[in-house]
């Protein structure tokens, strides 16, 4: 019997503990086998950076590609890689025997054309004397016609060869001023050589480095349809740009003189710095992806940074300092409940809350008086029925858009001079820095999830900015909710573990 009774007592202690365990267990996750809890950050002060980023490729700020005009035989070459070369000097030589023999050939055509017109002035001179002997036999017939000592034939044929001298002297001028213009055009003929024979010299167009030599020495370049490339040299390696790729989304948001960043794989640990100096209007198109060249001028006077390397950049667009930011899983996060419906949100209170914190804003950042502030109420009211009516027949970001547009027309009446400027400062910043409202949940004194309304301004992708709402720092926002369902659901699996 000790033993049975010993049996019976371990058994009900057992029992006894399982119970108190359920007891403890029902307790804790209530009736419905689920408690809710979260996981909170506190609102804090800090930096906040907005950037665009994006990939590009390192190039001199200018780049020469030296060619031939001629074609020929690489006789010499005067420069190689990485050859620091001067304006005019000699980089390399094509073989200018056949060019020689050319200008030979040419001075040979312009003295040949030189004797000619000197045969076509003496011919002209001979036609001339003709000429005059005619005259002279005609003018010495015609008296003697008269007095009939000779016969009419005898004066018209003295006439007819006064007539061909006169006509064989036009053809010797003609053939002195034909003679001057094939002189004219062996010269032509000879200059055109003689540059052909310079072309055979290639010079450095500018000051700068080889960064590329295409040739080798008895190699033939031809010069037919396009100048073969030579060489390709880098004015200034000392000064450089980075030609990024920016997608059409952030292109907007760039502005000319913004710093950027930017690494490179050579020295992964080094950040270099530059400055945005264009932003070209021609699309670049890939696959249907559309992007745009900005430029970055950067300095490189260690020559560090060399042509075709790889660039990481990063375009400084927003910084603020010293800003209440949240993290954005707050922003993603929405309780269970509010997800069934059981927190129903009306329309006009979220328009309200929207108008308190625009409201907010602009006495923050224009010192608005009381009158002001009271006007501002009357305009938001009186816009309300337009603002409802944007909203429902646009999309959300071109509504948001058009809605500030009609906003900043309204209030404009009353603000002075100042203060419309600092909002049309201000407008310019923000559409840069999409600012827009957003919803946080913290937990009220009875336990549950509570929303906020919070304006937006800047984000890292990590943290966002509050320009506007009622979070004050420290104050702990939900950015997850845990459960024992959750718990129970992610526990191993008796038949194996389950996907992640």
């Amino acid at each position: 019997m000790g033993g049975r009774a010993k049996k019976y007592l371990i058994v009900i202690g057992i029992i006894l503990i399982i119970f108190v365990a359920g007891f403890s267990i029902f307790r804790v996750t209530g009736k419905n086998g689920s408690s809710q809890k979260f996981r909170l950050a506190k609102v804090e002060k800090g930096e906040v950076n907005l950037v665009v980023t994006a990939t590009g490729t390192i190039n001199p700020v200018i780049n020469v590609l030296v060619g031939s005009q001629v074609s020929g035989t690489i006789k010499a070459l005067y420069a190689d890689y990485n050859s620091q070369v001067k304006e005019g000097q000699v980089i390399a030589q094509i073989d200018p025997a056949i060019f020689d023999a050319q200008v030979e050939q040419g001075k040979a055509n312009v003295l040949n054309a030189q004797a000619n017109v000197e045969n076509a002035k003496a011919n002209l001179v001979k036609a001339e004397v003709a000429v005059l002997d005619a005259k002279r036999n005609l003018d010495r017939n015609k008296p003697l016609l008269e007095r009939q000592v000779i016969a009419q034939a005898t004066l018209d044929t003295a006439q007819a060869n006064y007539d061909t001298a006169v006509a064989q002297r036009e053809v010797a001028k003609a053939q002195v001023e034909s003679s001057k213009a094939q002189l004219e055009q062996a010269k032509a003929a000879l200059k055109v050589s003689e540059t052909n024979l310079r072309y055979t010299t290639i010079r450095s167009p500018v000051n700068g480095t080889v960064i590329s030599r295409n040739v080798d020495v008895g190699q033939t370049v031809a010069a037919s349809l396009q100048a073969p490339t030579l060489f390709t040299i880098a004015k200034n390696l000392a000064e450089m740009q980075v030609d990024s790729n920016v997608s059409e989304a952030d292109v907007g948001r760039i502005m000319v003189g913004q710093e950027a960043t930017f690494t490179v794989d050579a020295y992964p640990e080094r950040i270099f710095r530059g400055t945005v100096s264009e932003i070209r209007n021609a699309p670049i198109i890939v696959q249907n992806v559309v992007t745009y060249d900005v430029v970055i001028q950067v300095d490189n006077k260690d020559l560090k940074l060399k042509p075709g390397m790889t660039a990481n950049v990063s375009v400084m667009i927003a910084h603020r300092e010293g800003v209440l930011k949240i993290p954005n899983a707050a922003l993603r996060f929405r309780p269970e409940t509010a997800k069934q419906g059981s927190l129903p949100e009306k329309k006009s209170e979220t328009s309200a809350s929207a108008g308190r914190l625009l409201i907010e804003r602009l006495t923050k950042e224009l010192n608005l008086t009381s009158d002001q502030q009271s006007k501002l109420e009357m305009v938001l009211r009186s816009a309300k029925p337009e603002i409802q009516e944007i909203s429902e027949k646009m999309k959300p970001e071109e509504a948001r858009v058009r809605i500030q547009g009609l906003i900043r027309q309204k209030i404009g009446a009353i603000l002075t001079d100042e203060q419309k400027k600092k909002l049309k400062e201000q407008s310019q910043s923000s559409q840069a820095e999409q600012r827009k409202p957003a919803k946080v949940w913290i937990l009220s004194p009875a336990g549950k999830p509570t929303p906020l309304s919070v304006v937006l301004g800047i984000t890292d992708g990590t943290f966002s900015e509050v320009v506007a709402g009622d979070l004050q720092e420290g104050t702990e926002v939900i950015v997850e909710e845990t459960s024992t369902k959750k718990s129970q659901s992610s526990s191993p699996s008796p038949f194996g573990r389950v996907g992640r």
